[in-house]
């Protein structure tokens, strides 16, 4: 693969060999096999065998010690000769054997410190699914600048750890990832990057098959945990707006999106806009909830030690 720049790729990885068959051979194609660092969190499934087999570098530590924005941080400590570290997750599939490429080319302006692909859904996505894939990731790409909050709000600074990429020496020099947030390490490092005057790329051409089909559970405890994070990092809100109105879009587009072909899954809609209402407002209040609620109501119980 062509570029100027290193380039390395972390994957933290937890019983990942469902997904290995899609996702080993598309993440070879786009790039060698000793640029790859795994990051396994003890997984019993055979997966650090797999990834040492197909010639990953592997670093396992206990499950315990996994944290979204710490095990990001412990990678790019392990990888300093990397100019540019391509974050994936396990069920991320690229699309195409230029993916990563076409993503890590925009790095060739200094100004971008961190970029994003767009992530479609994968095969069999249901219609709920879907939209959220296509209304969160547009087809035009676009540089954003702490200038553009004004226009954008709190989606200035969405990005997403599933397929991004961060020039290392803007990572380090601002910190690196946060260690101390129960998920949205992203959003948080995206959010220090604009303010000291970095850019970002959201890079459409650069994609991946990644999407989830949420129960209504999963769907209250992902919006808690939303919660907490705008919470405990409270500034985010108030430097780059509220997310309520982002929200609201989300709502009307997908009422459309379902009302012409898949109607009968309007209800459903209506159900989980409410569930993730009440679970994103009970994540604000999360410091009057009792340590075992918050361990009930969270999608990383692990986090409530």
């Amino acid at each position: 693969m062509e570029n100027t720049l290193s380039i390395a790729v972390v994957v933290p990885t937890l019983n990942a060999a469902a997904d290995w068959p899609r996702f080993a051979p598309a993440l070879l194609a786009c790039i060698a096999p000793d640029q790859v660092l795994v990051i396994d969190s003890s997984s019993t499934d055979g997966t650090f065998e797999l990834a040492q087999g197909a010639g990953f570098r592997v670093h396992t530590i206990a499950r315990a010690e996994f944290n979204h924005g710490g095990t990001r941080q412990l990678a790019a400590e392990l990888l300093p000769e990397a100019e540019v570290l391509v974050y994936l997750t396990q069920d991320a599939i690229l699309a195409t054997p230029d993916t990563i490429a076409t993503l890590c080319k925009v790095f060739a302006d200094p100004e971008i410190a961190a970029a994003y692909g767009r992530q479609l859904p994968r095969q069999g996505a249901n219609p709920i699914e879907s939209h959220a894939r296509l209304f969160n990731y547009p087809p035009t790409s676009s540089i954003r600048t702490l200038e553009m909050r004004e226009e954008l709000g709190f989606k200035t600074i969405f990005i997403s750890n599933s397929f991004a990429a961060y020039r290392r020496s803007a990572l380090i020099q601002l910190g690196g990832f946060p260690s101390n947030t129960i998920f949205g390490e992203d959003t948080v490092i995206a959010a220090h990057f604009l303010r000291a005057g970095w850019k970002m790329a959201y890079v459409a051409d650069a994609q991946v098959y990644h999407s989830h089909a949420y129960t209504w559970t999963q769907d209250f405890k992902r919006y808690f945990d939303i919660g907490v994070l705008h919470s405990h990092e409270a500034w985010l809100l108030k430097e780059f707006g509220n997310a309520s109105g982002e929200g609201k879009r989300f709502v009307v587009s997908e009422l459309k999106h379902l009302w012409s072909r898949h109607a009968w899954l309007i209800p459903s809609a209506v159900v989980r806009t409410g569930l993730k209402f009440v679970g994103y407002r009970l994540g604000r209040i999360e410091h009057a909830l009792s340590l075992s609620w918050k361990r009930r109501l969270s999608m990383h119980h692990r986090f409530w030690k």
